[in-house]
């Protein structure tokens, strides 16, 4: 399995994006309005980290890997065949692929389409 997308929800973005930035030898860009504001770099594995505020008052602090997949319906069907719950149902992001959120365990994963 291959991480596509690590998202990191926390109310310090700045500082946030400041620490992953001197481990990961790379700056963080400039929000980008199609992933929630998220302040995003690329990993030398191609993978992408995003951190982004919470879009709302009950929204957590969390880190959700994203779990790039070749088919998002089947994979929904699958996890879901599992106990999963499906938090967010599959929805494509222009220019960037579709996602899908999911909580097993109490524990929040992603899946993405590109």
């Amino acid at each position: 399995m291959q991480i596509h997308y690590l998202e990191i929800v926390t109310p310090d973005v700045d500082s946030t994006c400041a620490s992953l930035a001197a481990q990961l030898g790379k700056p963080f860009g400039e929000p980008v309005a199609e992933l929630g504001n998220a302040r995003t770099a690329q990993r030398s594995d191609g993978a992408m980290v995003g951190v982004r505020a919470p879009m709302h008052e009950s929204e957590t602090p969390v880190v959700r890997p994203y779990w790039l997949v070749k088919d998002i319906a089947m994979a929904v069907s699958e996890i879901e065949s599992t106990g999963a719950e499906l938090a967010h149902p599959p929805m494509e992001i222009p220019g960037y692929g579709t996602f899908a959120i999911y909580i097993l365990g109490g524990i929040q994963h992603g899946l993405w389409q590109v």
